[in-house]
């Protein structure tokens, strides 16, 4: 039997969440995906969309770069605002 020993490839989405106290169903809803996907999103198994990322670095305040493990400063960028 294969047994899973490398570490999460995005563990790091599991790991914000689970520090906002956020369940995989709420961030789910907010992404309007099933929670089976977005759990396979933090596991690794299933490539998230960039524009997930996007909506989770926004939902977190948090920089697309820490969210997918290039850096370990949370701190966003300057953004642009978004036109209604």
């Amino acid at each position: 039997m294969y047994m899973r020993t490398e570490i999460l490839r995005y563990g790091r989405i599991r790991d914000i969440r689970n520090d906002r106290g956020l369940t995989q169903e709420q961030i789910a809803r907010f992404l309007h995906v099933s929670q089976n996907t977005y759990s396979q999103y933090e596991i690794g198994t299933t490539r998230f969309p960039l524009d997930v990322v996007v909506k989770l670095a926004e939902y977190y305040n948090v920089s697309m770069d820490y969210l997918v493990g290039l850096t370990d400063d949370p701190t966003p960028y300057s953004r642009k605002r978004r036109q209604p």
